[in-house]
């Protein structure tokens, strides 16, 4: 089941990247498929990871904590959900790369957690191009100010943007979302030539994310199914 799932997601990557074959994509032509396992017990992981799958993507610092002493820390572990900054010292701990910066002030207790213990930290900014009250992410004039910022900063390292697009019933509406996530990401580009990720794209839309430039796509469900809210972490 989990590998018809996999084999059907990967094609699924490939076609998609066939379709932006002709672009002058600054984001390259291979794709990081992040198996988001959130809400699934902890074996999931060893499970993907016999796939092939090493990226491993958790919303929730205790949930990421509970699942790694349960199986030690094995592969790379992405922070894509909502961080507060109580629970800063725990990610810098948890996770490889925290995609989901959205205030200058999670960055900054981000980056005293990383001196603490002697890391640099990997970032992304989240940025909320679809301007939902509901989620998270800097709207454009919060970036634009930030930006400027970040050397302050020195044991967290820029990697790139976060987008997460709003949910419709045709996934077609979202592609101007994730078109201007590929425009903010050429021109910080511009700005940090180091920046190699755009990460955008979910199981219900990231086809479309990759048509538009994305180079990590997080997907949960179409690879494990639905969540198990029952669960507890």
């Amino acid at each position: 089941m989990l590998a018809d799932n996999l084999k059907q997601v990967q094609e699924q990557i490939a076609s998609a990247l066939d379709k932006r074959k002709n672009k002058d994509l600054l984001t390259g032509d291979n794709v990081t498929l992040v198996a988001v396992t959130k809400n699934h017990p902890p074996e999931i992981i060893t499970n993907i990871e016999a796939l092939g799958i090493a990226n491993v993507g958790e919303n929730r610092v205790q949930e990421a904590k509970h699942k790694q002493e349960a199986l030690g820390k094995h592969g790379y572990w992405h922070l894509i959900g909502h961080l507060q900054t109580n629970k800063a010292r725990q990610a810098v701990a948890l996770f490889d790369l925290i995609e989901s910066v959205d205030s200058e002030h999670l960055l900054a207790a981000i980056d005293k957690e990383a001196e603490r213990i002697g890391k640099v930290q990997d970032i992304l900014l989240q940025l909320n191009i679809a301007h939902e009250e509901q989620k998270s992410g800097l709207d454009k004039e919060d970036y634009l100010a930030l930006l400027p910022k970040l050397p302050e900063y020195k044991h967290v390292r820029l990697r790139g943007l976060m987008v997460i697009a709003q949910k419709c019933e045709d996934i077609e509406q979202t592609r101007p979302v994730f078109a201007a996530g590929y425009r903010a990401f050429a021109r910080l580009k511009q700005q940090y030539p180091q920046a190699d990720i755009l990460s955008m794209g979910m199981s219900n839309d990231y086809t479309v994310a990759i048509e538009e430039g994305a180079n990590i796509v997080r997907v949960g469900t179409a690879l494990f199914g639905q969540r198990d809210y029952s669960l507890k972490f």
